[in-house]
């Protein structure tokens, strides 16, 4: 089990930085960044003899708008976003450096520029075993976070990104609706023949941010998940033997989930500084960020500092958790990754008792997160949510009811 790229959802396989060949790949890569990468991947995987003859190939692992991966013998090189920031990265690269114990450490000091891109190098570690999700490894990713979050943050160190990936998230949300409502105006007045009433009397485009939305008479009752016919403004709904177009159910699908996240505390939407006391967080915990090294059966270290940093501790365990409270999660899988977390002393819940009041925000947080994603993705893939992303949105549509009464989510069963 691990989770998508872009939307953290948790399936059947896994697919980290690390992750067999061509995980994580969106079509085939063609750009100038990855001819390069393989070559500086090589040089850095054969030091002493960068010129000779090698057999063993380079591999892309992942070729993605935040992140290039390629992998050559027991190297990989990655490079980053191109908005990256130079010191912040420098910053977590070497605190990864710090902690051989619990990240995977790098291979060089120092982030290089390549492509106006930086590039780090890192040795391969074997991700978990795709074709075994049973045996993921969630005890041990629970004692590595508890470990990391009592460590001591180091000075300088930039806050923990995780509220600003969910931020970028619903802005990215944002963008696709406005982008498919100017799309559908502007078809609708290519369609729509001119009359002598429209042409002295120009009608006025709606505006995006309203066109996207259902018309008054088609929102759902508070208390009820509506029909799928009933999410879509009058002149959207089909007809009875028609299936409606993905971009008309999607769109009041939105709704929810820019209404739970408009709910979340300002510090939730990185419209604040984060709570204290900080902790020393990864900032984007899920499996794929998981591998054994030294290969291939070394102890398990986390992977992935482009949102390490200094922030809050719950953070980290907000995806497992929302993960269980969308249904995503087996109870069990949970309970062991609570328990194995709170045995080795971990501090963003208490030590026993309910560990929502501690969980509920952030989890909240990465929920809409990945709907936003998964809305986005299935806006520009022209497809409806399949029933994995739709749980998530409607976990969102429950959000707003939960936090007018106060009830956090059910407790984790045997709290």
């Amino acid at each position: 089990m691990t989770a998508d790229a872009d939307t953290g959802i948790h399936t059947d396989t896994c697919a980290g930085t690390h992750a067999e060949p061509g995980a994580g790949m969106r079509g085939t890569p063609t750009s100038a960044l990855l001819p390069a990468l393989a070559a500086r991947a090589r040089a850095a995987a054969h030091p002493h003899a960068p010129a000779a003859p090698c057999a063993c190939g380079s591999t892309p692992l992942a070729d993605r708008e935040d992140a290039t991966v390629v992998r050559h013998a027991d190297t990989v090189a990655k490079a980053h976003a191109p908005d990256t920031d130079p010191a912040a990265l420098a910053h977590r690269v070497i605190t990864a450096a710090r902690h051989p114990d619990l990240l995977l450490p790098p291979l060089t000091p120092a982030p290089a520029p390549l492509h106006e891109r930086l590039v780090t190098f890192w040795p391969y570690g074997t991700p978990v075993d795709p074709e075994d999700p049973d045996a993921a490894p969630w005890e041990a990713a629970a004692a590595l976070l508890a470990r990391l979050h009592r460590s001591p943050v180091p000075a300088g160190l930039p806050p923990m990104r995780g509220p600003a990936k969910a931020a970028r998230a619903v802005g990215r949300l944002h963008t696709a609706l406005r982008t498919r409502a100017t799309t559908a105006t502007s078809a609708t007045r290519a369609t729509t023949p001119a009359t002598p009433t429209t042409a002295a009397h120009p009608t006025t485009a709606a505006h995006p941010t309203t066109a996207a939305h259902p018309a008054p008479d088609a929102r759902p009752a508070p208390d009820a998940r509506p029909a799928p016919d009933a999410r879509l403004a009058p002149d959207a709904r089909p007809a009875p033997d028609a299936r409606p177009a993905p971009d008309a159910r999607l769109a009041p699908d939105a709704r929810p989930v820019l209404a739970a996240w408009a709910a979340l505390p300002a510090w939730a939407r990185a419209a604040a500084p984060m709570p204290g006391p900080a902790a020393l967080c990864h900032g984007d915990l899920h499996l794929g960020q998981l591998v054994r090294h030294p290969a291939p059966d070394g102890p398990w270290k986390l992977i992935d500092v482009d949102d390490l940093g200094a922030g809050v501790p719950a953070w980290d365990l907000a995806r497992p958790a929302a993960w269980y409270a969308c249904g995503l999660l087996p109870p069990d899988e949970w309970i062991r990754f609570l328990t194995a977390y709170r045995r080795a002393g971990g501090p963003a819940v208490p030590p026993d008792g309910d560990p929502w009041p501690a969980l509920d925000v952030p989890a909240r947080a990465l929920t809409v997160q990945t709907a936003a994603l998964a809305i986005t993705k299935a806006l520009a893939a022209d497809r409806p949510l399949d029933e994995v992303q739709q749980a998530v949105v409607d976990a969102c549509a429950r959000m707003p009811a939960e936090a007018a009464s106060r009830t956090p989510h059910p407790p984790c069963p045997g709290s």
